[in-house]
């Protein structure tokens, strides 16, 4: 009933706003021109690219940095500004007729601004517009943090959370979803690691060499998978479709606490209509301190390599790259767990040593004056393999072989309709062997899956809507072993509506279909990277999803500000239950593990997200956030290793180059359990973060300081797998310099 009365007063809301007058313009087409500049320097800045989303136009800037588009139809449209090395940059303008319309834009490495996606709806558009919530990190900001996981670099974002066992494999959890329910691509195409498969398991990410990473928070099915109920994270290593002169990174780390050491470096170089480009990244950490002690085996080891070369033609294009990850990470107190003992100098040291080969191939044609305005085709091949050593012996080899392909069209905008469509499909075999076989044999997993997205532009009221089929095969070679297959439909609607200038709201609702994953259907034994002794369970059906999404957004040269709430049920929700075989109420152990079984039972999830930058002083900006969900099982149970209720506050003073940022980060005390399940007090942490920017015609040196926990506080992150051994960091400084050159 309350939905019901929910939608109709967004109906009602829809009509009204619907039915504002809006302005009318003149027939004749006008100018968009204007100047882009560097802020730090005030100096013009030359070959960067801007682009009108709506007409898919760009050109690029000259000596003088400026820039023009003739012959515009009168009309509002969102203008990207895109420089390799800088974040970009998004307006909405409004070209009249007649008279050129001038819009300048000041490019800036730190500082509040409108953030870009491509994630949330499979083309550029601002975060503003996107009718998904969107967080976009920059590459200043990813180098600043600079840590070797993703979960450590993300988890500062509102309804981001950091799951661990240790710092090497920390993976982001997203509104309280984890494992197979929260999507890791890198360029839109999935990684091809085991990241999801268990908390001991690193994506194949290098932070580092990123140019920013988008999280899209909520449901994210339609483009990516049916498993997405949590929502997406995409690395974006930003290597422009198109030929562009030499630019290119230097970075430098340096940390105590944990003997942070690191370096990487990039550059990309143009020849014609031929585009070459390589980086590397190399980087360290020891074992971490903390305020009662070092974290034994918690060092990291990194080494990643990637090179590429495209061909771009006016209407079509080809490009190639090859990617080589090789790391080698502790997994604290895993020996403790796997041998059942008790006394420290028992336990076996466990680490993991993981090796990743990529090839991505991919071409198409854009610009087609049709149906269709572009079409892009990618193949990927991964070959990830991860050996598990104790004491330096080989124990368990986990490798998983994967080929996928993914089309995507663009269509072509028909008045006020447009949208995307196309297909994907995957081949996967995945083995375990040694100490640690989970599954007999080889499993072989096969998908495919067609989708639509189409939205629909009533100028201040906006519609989007899709769906998303797919099939999932899993083929045993093992003949005790059933194979199943899952077919199902996942779709989205929602309402984007614009309420005044910069502000905006949005609803959605999903309907999400999920075919249970690998190992949750076949896993049987000790499984350290879940600690328990893990069953699967080959007849688990489907996992249903339904859910509402609310948003209420603004944006201006002062003021960001989103807040979010959602709330889904989903039917047959699959987890982990403790059992008790033998009736007397204790949890049954095997092999000094709690025996766990991959169990459904319907579950419900209810949340909110605040995110809001506040310019007060021409150089004094106010960031806060917060974050809390609820979820439980359908009788009241609360789910395991749920997110607490978080908040941060930070202020940035910024003069010119020079910016400081000092921030508290809050979380309360986590009372909520999952049976078995301990209870995880509240925390207040202190960091600040420094940075000089000292900027040259053509390069930018950024000096940075970060220093965290400066009150050497006790806590610990209540998704850890081992946060009753293992507290988080202690105070420590780290120390980046970055070059860009352009």
């Amino acid at each position: 009933m309350q939905v019901k009365k929910l939608f109709s007063a967004l109906s009602v809301l829809v009509v009204l706003v619907g039915s504002l007058p809006i302005e009318s313009f003149g027939h004749a087409n006008g100018t968009l021109r204007g100047t882009i500049t560097y802020e730090t320097n005030g100096k013009p800045l030359h070959n960067v690219t801007v682009r009108i989303v709506q007409l898919r136009r760009s050109v690029e800037t000259n000596e003088q940095g400026v820039y023009e588009f003739p012959d515009v139809p009168p009309d509002s449209y969102t203008i990207i500004v895109h420089f390799e090395g800088f974040p970009d940059v998004a307006r909405s303008i409004t070209v009249s007729g007649g008279a050129p319309t001038t819009a300048d834009f000041q490019l800036q490495l730190t500082g509040l601004r409108e953030q870009v996606t491509v994630t949330a709806s499979g083309s550029e558009q601002s975060t503003l517009e996107a009718f998904q919530s969107v967080a976009a990190l920059d590459t200043t900001k990813l180098t600043q943090e600079s840590h070797p996981s993703l979960g450590e670099v993300l988890e500062k974002e509102p309804g981001v959370a950091k799951r661990g066992f240790g710092p090497g494999p920390a993976r982001p959890v997203i509104r309280g979803f984890d494992g197979d329910r929260v999507i890791v691509l890198q360029d839109g195409i999935r990684v091809g690691g085991i990241g999801s498969q268990s908390a001991d398991n690193a994506d194949p990410i290098d932070v580092l060499s990123l140019e920013r990473v988008e999280v899209v928070r909520g449901p994210a099915t339609l483009l990516y998978g049916s498993n997405a109920i949590g929502g997406v994270v995409n690395a974006v290593t930003g290597h422009d479709d198109d030929v562009h002169p030499a630019v290119g990174y230097l970075t430098g780390i340096g940390g105590t606490t944990n003997n942070q050491a690191g370096v990487s470096g990039g550059v990309e170089f143009g020849y014609r209509r031929w585009m070459f480009r390589a980086n590397g990244t190399g980087q360290r950490t020891g074992d971490y301190s903390t305020p009662i002690g070092t974290i034994p085996n918690s060092s990291v080891r990194e080494r990643v390599g990637s090179g590429g070369v495209g061909y771009y033609a006016e209407k079509a294009f080809f490009k190639a790259s090859y990617t080589y990850d090789n790391r080698r990470y502790g997994i604290p107190f895993a020996g403790r767990f796997e041998a059942g003992a008790e006394a420290e100098e028992e336990e076996a040291q466990i680490t993991a040593a993981e090796r990743y080969h990529n090839l991505r191939a991919s071409g198409g044609f854009r610009n087609v004056d049709s149906f269709v305005n572009g079409f892009s085709l990618t193949l990927t091949y991964n070959n990830y393999r991860r050996q598990e050593l104790e004491n330096g012996e080989v124990g368990s080899v986990f490798t998983n072989n994967a080929f996928s392909y993914r089309g995507l069209f663009d269509q072509r905008k028909k008045g006020r309709l447009t949208g995307r469509f196309g297909f994907e499909g995957l081949g996967r075999d995945f083995a375990i062997t040694g100490a640690e076989s989970l599954v007999p044999g080889t499993i072989n997993q096969k998908a495919f899956s067609v989708f639509g997205l189409e939205e629909l532009n009533l100028e201040r009221v906006k519609f989007q809507f899709g769906g998303r089929v797919e099939n999932n095969r899993y083929r045993p070679t093992d003949a005790s072993l059933l194979r199943r297959s899952f077919t199902g439909f996942s779709g989205a609607a929602g309402v984007r509506v614009e309420l005044w200038r910069g502000g905006a709201f949005v609803a959605n609702y999903s309907r999400s279909y999920r075919a249970p994953a690998l190992e949750e259907l076949y896993f049987f034994g000790p499984h350290v990277g879940t600690l328990t002794f893990e069953i699967g369970n080959p007849a688990l059906p489907r996992e249903l999803g339904n859910g509402i999404d609310l948003s209420l957004r603004h944006t201006s040269k002062r003021v960001h500000l989103e807040g979010n709430v959602y709330y889904y049920r989903i039917s047959d929700f699959v987890f982990l239950a403790p059992q008790d075989a033998n009736g007397d109420g204790e949890i049954d152990f095997e092999e000094g593990l709690p025996v766990k079984r991959y169990e459904r039972d319907d579950s419900r999830y209810l949340g909110t997200e605040v995110s809001a930058d506040f310019t007060v002083h021409p150089n004094i900006d106010i960031n806060l956030g917060l974050d809390y969900v609820r979820a439980e099982l359908k009788d009241g149970t609360p789910l395991p290793r749920i997110p607490p209720l978080r908040g941060r506050v930070g202020f940035d003073a910024h003069y010119k180059g020079l910016s400081i940022r000092p921030e508290v980060v809050l979380a309360k005390d986590q009372n909520r359990l999952f049976p078995l399940e301990t209870r995880t007090a509240g925390y207040a942490v202190f960091n600040v973060l420094g940075s000089y920017t000292f900027a040259q015609q053509h390069a930018a040196h950024i000096f940075s300081v970060n220093a965290f926990n400066l009150g050497d506080r006790l806590y610990r992150n209540h998704l850890s797998f081992i946060k009753d051994l293992a507290p988080e960091i202690g105070r420590g400084v780290r120390l980046t310099y970055t070059v860009r050159f352009f």
